[in-house]
């Protein structure tokens, strides 16, 4: 069989009104020839599509919405919307033939009882040819969705001559679909705005000449020129020059960021003071931003668990409002001898109030406006179940090196232990540790690079790296080691003793039988990070941890300083693990907060696996389950709330869709359900639980 990935397309959609319309939809494509899978991501307003057919065929089954397709892309693809007389024209002419049915017998007009019927008939055809066609096929396959109930319903309506409340059934169901729909695109707004914040194109140098290019155009290697005030359009390297720019859309950071020859620019931020030469290191579809979009997109998509239990219940709910609705129209004429007239209008009127509009509504619209905000701040959440699992945390284990402190250590002290020269010394150590990839071995070769000196001209041959100890090599025909004290015979514990009591990390330098030096690294705590404890704690936070391979005095003394309520020290990477286990077994949801490549199993096995400074790592974006795009710990707190509020808000919508349809139900008793009280709950119960999700868009940073 030919393989998924080989056939894969992807369209994005437009003209979705209602979560049920996007399920037929993908339906509908997984029965197309040629097609093997197809899957409809509601929230992005997209379809992705395995298998060989045309942009055509697709379109084509999503007919029955007026469904259209654009190529997915990062650019937005600019159409002419149609003007809104032209797009509603259907429903404007059956409000028009609403108007003339009520004002006929007013204007005493002869056979105004005839006309009217014929004029809420035209208004019933016109307004609801679309509920109808789909309505039909459902039928005649037993499918019973929300448009199967209304095209009943209706039927049924004109069938016992209430021709007027059964065009304003189709009228307010139509109108309720266009408000469903706008609800949902304000809440996918904050994705595609995203889109609009990189250039669509950029001053290249090429061949030695100065052009304009299509970002798409645009390859890896290319220098690209940006001026102050002008965005940066593609993920580069800066060649020449100096400026601050500022990275709010891709990081959430307000105060913009200094960028000097070498370091990285993203596509989408601003160059605001100097010029600048960049070298192109992305194509556009690999940027972060396109891939911030790209993951935020398919997050919407994820199910959360509220909305896989609300699928569920809509599946059995249907059907059981269609066998309510039979016995609320049989029973009373049956066994009571009530009119029929009356009570299969009742049941009619059951059929309506029962539709799942809402109730289908109301986590997507929750979630997808909560991730988008996510988002904006410069906080990548990578579906809807990590959304809600983070408002039900009872315990947080936080990695010390880069997540609580800055990451940037320094050597701050030396001791000589031999008689070798501490030039010398070193010129040794410094090359040792230009082989490692451990965060502490900047400290060395920056302090080598201070004392301007040539480190590299040391060869170090057989390198190896001893997990969780250090790193040694052959320098000369001796192998040298430096790392924790584990590593050597003998070494003078008092003068260890005394540097960690500071709160240093304390290394050792020499050779297996001779210690020839010991240094003290500092890395210097966050000026945050006892601030977002502290708010954590407030927040009902059960436990916060540190956990780190560093000494357990040093270890101590900042977790000591910053509020932790544990410490955990001295560990290997596979301990780490063992102790997040073992806080899930205690408080249920843990989440581990480290930096996307360190600790990676400790990451993977929380609740949640939060990774630090993700838009500097495809690591981190690739393999957290949240990402926060710079280094700001302040942002915890912050999607620790949004997430809260998530999920109250979810509760609220269920809570409001099945309340307010209960409650109409219950004038069933006395007779009093009518068809136009069962559509305003309908609507004014999907109005209610977008508009809720809605207000997610209000919660912010408080930075």
């Amino acid at each position: 069989m030919t393989s998924k990935a080989a056939l894969k397309q992807t369209y994005r959609v437009e003209g979705f009104t209602c979560a049920g319309c996007a399920a037929k939809f993908e339906k509908n494509v997984q029965h197309l020839d040629g097609v093997i899978d197809a899957k409809v991501n509601f929230g992005a307003a997209k379809i992705t599509v395995y298998g060989d057919t045309t942009k055509e065929s697709v379109e084509k089954a999503g007919a029955f919405e007026g469904l259209r397709l654009t190529e997915d892309g990062m650019r937005k693809v600019q159409e002419e919307k149609e003007p809104f007389y032209r797009r509603y024209k259907h429903l404007l002419v059956s409000v028009f033939f609403i108007l003339i049915a009520y004002s006929l017998p007013l204007m005493g007009v002869e056979n105004s009882h005839f006309l009217s019927t014929l004029s809420f008939a035209t208004a019933i055809v016109t307004g609801g040819y679309r509920l109808f066609e789909a309505g039909f096929k459902n039928l005649l396959k037993l499918e019973f969705d929300m448009r199967t109930l209304m095209t009943i319903a209706i039927i049924g309506a004109a069938f016992i001559g209430e021709w007027g409340e059964g065009a304003i059934v189709v009228l307010l169901f139509a109108i309720s679909e266009v408000l469903e729909a706008y609800s949902m695109d304000k809440a996918r707004e904050s994705i595609r705005s995203l889109m609009d914040i990189a250039p669509p194109q950029a001053l290249i140098i090429r061949n030695g000449f100065e052009m304009i290019v299509d970002a798409e155009d645009i390859e890896v290697g290319d220098i690209m020129l940006v001026k102050p005030g002008q965005k940066i359009a593609m993920d580069g390297d800066i060649l020449e020059g100096s400026s601050f720019v500022n990275q709010a859309a891709i990081t959430g950071e307000s105060v913009p960021v200094e960028k000097v020859r070498g370091d990285a620019v993203f596509a989408g931020t601003l160059n605001e003071e100097g010029h600048l030469k960049v070298l192109v290191t992305k194509r556009i579809e690999d940027t972060t931003l396109a891939k911030i979009i790209h993951l935020v997109e398919e997050a919407q998509g994820e199910k959360a668990p509220s909305q896989a239990f609300v699928d569920v219940f809509a599946k059995y709910y249907t059907p059981v409002i269609m066998v309510i609705a039979f016995l609320v129209a049989i029973i009373p004429p049956l066994l009571f001898g009530a009119g029929w007239s009356d009570w299969v209008y009742q049941g009619l009127s059951v059929l309506v109030v029962g539709c799942p509009c809402a109730l289908v509504i109301s986590t997507p619209v929750a979630i997808v406006t909560a991730i988008g905000n996510a988002a904006k701040n410069g906080i990548l959440i990578k579906g809807g179940v990590y959304l809600e699992e983070l408002g039900r945390l009872k315990a947080v284990a936080f990695d010390k090196t880069g997540t609580l402190t800055k990451g940037v250590p320094e050597v701050t002290d030396m001791i000589r232990l031999g008689d070798v020269e501490e030039m010398d010394l070193w010129k040794m150590m410094a090359a040792l540790e230009f082989h490692s990839q451990h965060p502490l071995a900047h400290a060395f070769m920056k302090k080598a690079e201070d004392m301007e000196m040539d480190y590299r001209s040391c060869e170090v041959f057989e390198f190896q790296s001893h997990t969780g100890k250090g790193i040694s090599g052959l320098i000369g025909d001796k192998r040298y080691y430096i790392g924790s004290q584990s590593l050597f015979a003998h070494t003078p514990s008092t003068e260890i003793e005394n540097l960690q009591t500071e709160g240093k990390t304390v290394m050792v330098f020499g050779t297996a039988d001779t210690p020839l030096a010991i240094v003290a690294v500092a890395d210097e705590v966050r000026d945050t990070s006892g601030e977002v404890i502290n708010d954590l704690h407030q927040m009902g936070m059960e436990q916060t941890v540190m956990l780190t391979g560093d000494h357990e005095k040093t270890a101590r003394s900042i977790g000591t300083r910053i509020g932790v309520r544990e410490i955990k020290a001295g560990l290997l990477p596979e301990e780490k693990l063992g102790f997040v286990k073992d806080y899930m077994d205690t408080y249920g949801r843990v989440a581990m907060i480290g930096d996307g490549i360190n600790d990676a199993p400790a990451l993977a096995a929380s609740t949640v696996g939060i990774a630090m400074g993700g838009a500097g790592t495809d690591t981190a974006l690739e393999t957290a389950d949240i990402a926060l795009m710079n280094d700001d710990l302040r942002k915890l707190p912050y999607i620790i709330r949004l997430s809260r509020s998530t999920l109250t808000i979810i509760k609220q919508n269920i809570a409001f869709a099945i309340g307010i349809k209960l409650l109409a139900l219950l004038l069933v008793i006395p007779g009093m359900l009518t068809l136009w009280i069962a559509i305003f709950a309908d609507m004014g119960a999907t109005l209610l639980v977008t508009l809720n999700g809605l207000r997610l868009l209000r919660i912010k940073d408080r930075k």
